[in-house]
């Protein structure tokens, strides 16, 4: 928005020494960029003659420009007092009221100056740039429009109608104004930006990737630029899920907010996008460090105190997760992601004012979106089942469970498809095939089995022996079989190219593994994968790394399927929305590990039953450390002490000492199962 300095006539007809002389003289040295030789000038044209409307104004463009903005208020004023119809007066009024906040001011004069002077194409523009301000589209749109009409070539009024077309969700019709604005001016930054903006919004991120870095090129310097292809980036990655690619964008994204935060040290957001990057690269520290700084900059911010906790959660500082949680809620208190967050923490009990607070949610759920209805449901189920309200609890689990279900495209026929083909690749005669292939690593320790049954307690136990990394998670496995081989690869997908490859490529494949896995630090010589999902993959392992440990986490069939239906899961476990197809599930997954006990050699898997490790910690702790070849440390049996990050929805329950409480856990909640128990049939526990 520039303000407009008024002439009067020709040069020539100011006589010396007269208020016209010192105007045209201030207005010289205005256009040369000597702003307070300008100011003296007309200071001196006014002192001659206090009613020179035209000297008020072009004093007031010299204060406005020079950030003074009350005394450039009080110059305009004055001219239009003098002159109330001059329209440039009314536009420079505009502009101050508007740098100053006071949107309906600003708007009072821009309309006076398009009613004075209607072809006036500034007058419109900034008249549409402060009805967006207000949140009026439809009519900022039309005063823009108008605008552009008066002045077709106008690269800003491109810029601003984009803008507005992007608020009313017109982006196709926002599209086309940025890439006008470009064929004016090709190389402004800013409309790539907000063109990059645009085409985020409608999901073609590539485009908005390649624009951006365009951007970059043009102003190396523009935070704005590096919000956006942060925020781009991490869009691509949330699409890729957790594969290799999606954990390369987050941390490019991170690279971004990184340097959003240099160009401008005090921007909160920067440091709270900075910190999202950050924990969905499961580097905790450096995420707590980011929300930290956020937190500095902006302390009364509910999400930002909420991801600080999720980060303080996962690298086991419980206490401090819930002090944040709470700080959350305090600040904002319908906020439902936090009041779950801190259900996964605490234990209540009867009487409890959280769990009122949950309750009063519920009552009044009409405004919660989707996904806030799921997280409210399984905070109510956890908090109902800890008081002993279990029928309440479970409707709780039943109503978070269907919400959550009704978001997902969950292919159950294309999964058990996907069952029934390992059992037929992977048959008896191609292991004897492949005899003597692979890798011959016994670096890593797979830690397998269905979510729920006890495998990230054994990987504590297994990660609290010195020698032993817990790597928690990892998509490796199943990225080196669908990629591993690279240019190599045959055309079939997996499983079916495996009968096709000798020997030496299963051992590239094995050692394709082997190169993603996290650098050994000094003194370990295993590494833990507790992918769980990886019992599908238990004939690929053999395989490629037939040294390999693999461990197979065991637990009672319904217990397993009632743990993961009153869990959150928020990555894949689709199968689990649903006790039908939760029973069907495990149907499978049974079926599945018979078939590798009647294909594999006796000793290619090592079974731990839950159970067992609850009644006899050290005879089935000594027994997993042996199996991996190791020396006995009793430090295993203190796993629970082990400080370690740890991801997965059991990290409260392996930080404390070993319960009986959740054996049998499935019998309180018998008579709303029957869809489950229907399908597990005789794999049900006697009674």
């Amino acid at each position: 928005m520039a303000d407009d300095v008024n002439r009067s006539g020709p040069r020539a007809t100011a006589r010396r020494g007269s208020p016209a002389a010192y105007l045209g003289m201030g207005n010289r040295q205005a256009e040369a960029g000597r702003l307070d030789h300008a100011m003296a000038q007309y200071r001196k044209a006014l002192a001659l003659d206090p009613a020179y409307a035209e000297a008020h104004n072009n004093l007031g463009v010299i204060l406005h420009r020079q950030g003074r903005l009350e005394e450039a208020a009080a110059a305009f004023g004055q001219a239009l007092i003098l002159v109330p119809e001059d329209a440039d007066a009314h536009l420079n009024q505009g502009n101050v009221r508007f740098a100053q906040g006071r949107l309906d001011q600003a708007a009072v004069h821009f309309r006076q100056a398009v009613a004075l002077k209607p072809d006036q194409a500034e007058a419109h523009l900034n008249l549409g740039v402060v009805l967006l301000q207000q949140g009026r589209l439809e009519d900022a749109h039309a005063s823009t429009r108008r605008a552009l009409a008066l002045a077709p070539d106008m690269v800003d009024g491109y810029r601003n109608l984009g803008a507005i077309a992007g608020r009313m969700n017109r982006l196709e019709e926002a599209l086309a104004c940025y890439r006008r604005a470009l064929a004016l001016k090709p190389d402004d930054a800013g409309v790539l930006m907000n063109l990059a903006v645009a085409l985020v919004q409608m999901d073609r991120l590539d485009e908005a990737v390649t624009g951006l870095r365009r951007a970059l090129t043009l102003d190396p310097n523009h935070p704005g630029i590096h919000r956006t292809l942060g925020n781009a980036l991490m869009k691509q990655a949330d699409q890729g899920r957790a594969d290799r690619r999606g954990v390369l964008l987050r941390a490019a994204a991170a690279d971004c907010y990184r340097q959003v935060v240099v160009l401008c040290p005090g921007d909160a957001a920067a440091y709270h996008n900075l910190g999202i990057a950050l924990l969905h690269l499961d580097r905790l520290e450096e995420a707590a460090g980011a929300f930290g700084q956020a937190l500095a900059l902006r302390p009364a911010d509910a999400e930002t105190l909420n991801n600080l906790g999720v980060a303080l959660f996962r690298l086991g500082r419980l206490d401090e997760a819930a002090a944040c949680y709470r700080q959350a809620l305090v600040l904002k208190p319908e906020y439902v992601e936090a009041h779950f967050n801190q259900s996964e923490v605490r234990r209540f009990r009867p009487g409890d004012p959280e769990l009122a607070a949950l309750e009063a949610l519920a009552a009044d759920a009409d405004g919660l979106s989707s996904g806030q209805a799921v997280h409210l449901h399984f905070a109510l189920g956890k908090a109902l089942e800890d008081v002993g309200e279990h029928a309440r609890a479970f409707g709780h689990f039943l109503a978070g469970n269907a919400a959550r279900r009704r978001l997902l495209a969950y292919d159950e026929a294309a999964l058990r498809a996907q069952f029934s083909r390992m059992a037929a690749v992977f048959e008896a005669g191609l292991f004897d095939r492949c005899r003597g292939g692979g890798d011959p690593s016994s670096v890593p320790v797979f830690v397998v089995g269905m979510p729920r049954s006890g495998s990230t307690l054994v990987e504590q136990i297994l990660a609290s022996h010195p020698q032993v990394l817990g790597a928690g998670e990892l998509t490796d496995l199943a990225e080196v079989a669908k990629f591993g081989l690279g240019p190599d690869q045959p055309e079939a997908p997996f499983p079916d190219y495996l009968g096709r490859l000798d020997r030496a490529a299963l051992g590239r494949l094995g050692r394709a593994y082997l190169a993603r896995l996290p650098a050994l630090p000094p003194g370990r010589t295993r590494i833990t994968d507790k992918m769980p999902d990886n019992f599908m993959l238990i004939g690929l392992i053999r395989l490629i790394l037939p040294e390999a440990r693999i461990i197979h986490t065991v637990r009672d069939p319904v217990d397993t399927c009632v743990s993961c239906f009153s869990k959150l899961f928020t990555e894949a476990q689709e199968f689990s929305f649903d006790l039908a197809e939760l029973g069907r599930y495990y149907r499978w997954y049974h079926a599945l590990m018979a078939h590798w006990r009647r294909v594999l050699p006796p000793d290619s898997l090592i079974e731990v039953r839950y159970e067992a490790l609850v009644d006899d910690l050290e005879t089935q702790a000594r027994r997993l450390i042996g199996s991996c070849g190791l020396p006995w440390d009793s430090r295993c049996l203190s796993f629970h002490e082990t400080r370690r990050a740890i991801l997965t929805a059991s990290a409260v329950q392996v930080r404390q000492p070993l319960f009986r409480g959740s054996i049998g856990r499935w019998r309180r909640y018998r008579p709303y199962l029957q869809p489950l128990l229907a399908e597990l049939g005789d794999l049900v526990p006697d009674p």
